[in-house]
């Protein structure tokens, strides 16, 4: 039986292939990882496909990391300003290459993002935009296999090049329909949180706020503090999940009860393996009082608005409205506008959300603040629920 793709083992063929791929208008990507005894991800496979040619031959590549090849090619390629790189949910992904490259690939396309701006609900999936746009189906069965094992089986690999092939076709329709609605701006727009390098990494400075945490004591906020810095540097420097070095309730005992001596601080009932070694027991402790001794102030509560007199009414809505204009465009509602979002519409004179911003404030915030002014009024007939201006006075 013929292959679809072409596995790349070898360091030349690399070079050519990212060459060739270089002259293609986009490219479609995907990675296989492994992640679970590790912080960062292990790269295992890289899928790459580009355009059909003329004559439909397939230019699929599953490129292997583990071959030993340099990917210096592959970068240049992520790189490359002349060539969109087309992922579906791209944010693992991503982060890989910039983990791996420094930098984020650009330009950059996101077809989960595009499907929700072309309708196909919040955080379309991978295997309903095949259904629905390739009219094919996907054998998911190899979708946890063991990717760092060698050799792949060819189940795998056939698997993994559809992650690539499929994507085309999703991307050129999608693609199509944003051109002929308009909206490729608004997807641009979306695509900005992605692009931002800051967005794949962790500052062990900054790892503290990742932990929830009711308390606002700031000896405990400062044991938190510490600790988190400790874990997610020491995990970045061994290359280890932070679960293994220290577990999040952990760090809230530790902070809550903050141990002096190395037999207080082993009665946490928290504390693994490798947060009893004498080494890790001696750095919790170091953290323990260097926290006591610079406490953190709780970041201010965001000032909340009195609740006016109708506004939950008034919000009940303004969903109406959203739903109604989200089917009207034909866009995924929770793109539009988040349930915080309309909340503070309906309470606040003057909110800050991003359903007053851009794109949105076109299709859904010039009306809403109509509404919340008496300018419009909701009705519901047999076509749905419709907008209707209200004449001044009445």
């Amino acid at each position: 039986m013929k292959k679809d793709y072409e596995l790349i083992t070898g360091q030349d063929r690399l070079e050519a292939v990212c060459r060739e791929m270089a002259q293609a208008t986009y490219v479609t990507i995907d990675t296989e990882f492994m992640r679970e005894r590790t912080y960062w991800p292990q790269l295992c496979l890289v899928q790459i496909a580009r355009p059909l040619d003329a004559d439909g031959a397939e230019n699929a590549v599953l490129i292997d990391p583990l071959a030993g090849l340099d990917l210096a090619p592959l970068f240049d390629l992520m790189r490359d300003p002349a060539v969109t790189k087309v992922f579906h949910a791209a944010r693992q992904d991503v982060e890989i290459f910039v983990n791996l490259m420094g930098e984020v690939p650009s330009p950059i396309f996101d077809t989960q993002i595009a499907a929700m701006v072309c309708g196909f609900g919040d955080q379309a999936g991978y295997e309903t935009l095949v259904r629905k746009l390739a009219g094919a189906r996907l054998d998911k069965s190899s979708r946890f296999t063991d990717w760092a094992r060698r050799p792949l089986s060819e189940k795998q690999l056939a698997y993994a090049a559809g992650d690539v092939t499929h994507l085309r076709v999703i991307y050129e329709k999608l693609a199509a329909q944003l051109e002929e609605t308009g909206r490729a701006a608004w997807v641009a727009s979306e695509l900005e949180t992605l692009r931002a390098r800051e967005t794949y990494v962790v500052e062990p400075e900054d790892a503290w706020r990742r932990i929830k945490t009711r308390s606002t004591d700031p000896r405990f906020l400062g044991v938190v503090h510490t600790l988190a810095r400790w874990r997610e540097a020491t995990a970045q420097e061994r290359d280890q999940p932070r679960g293994r070095i220290l577990k999040d309730e952990a760090i809230l005992e530790i902070a809550a009860s903050r141990p002096t001596s190395r037999e207080k601080l082993l009665e946490s009932r928290a504390l693994q393996r490798e947060g009893r070694k004498p080494e890790t027991l001696e750095a919790i402790l170091a953290m323990v009082a260097e926290g006591v001794a610079n406490p953190v102030k709780a970041p201010p509560a965001p000032e909340r608005a009195r609740p006016k007199a109708g506004g939950q009414a008034l919000a009940d809505l303004l969903r109406v409205l959203l739903k109604a204009k989200a089917d009207d465009l034909g866009v995924a509602q929770r793109l539009i506008a988040s349930a915080a979002d309309l909340d503070a519409l309906a309470h606040e004179e003057t909110p800050e959300v991003k359903a007053l911003n851009g794109w949105r404030r076109e299709a859904f915030g010039e009306d809403a603040i109509r509404l919340r002014r008496g300018e419009i009024a909701l009705s519901a007939g047999e076509k749905g629920v419709r907008i209707v201006p209200v004449e001044s006075g009445t």
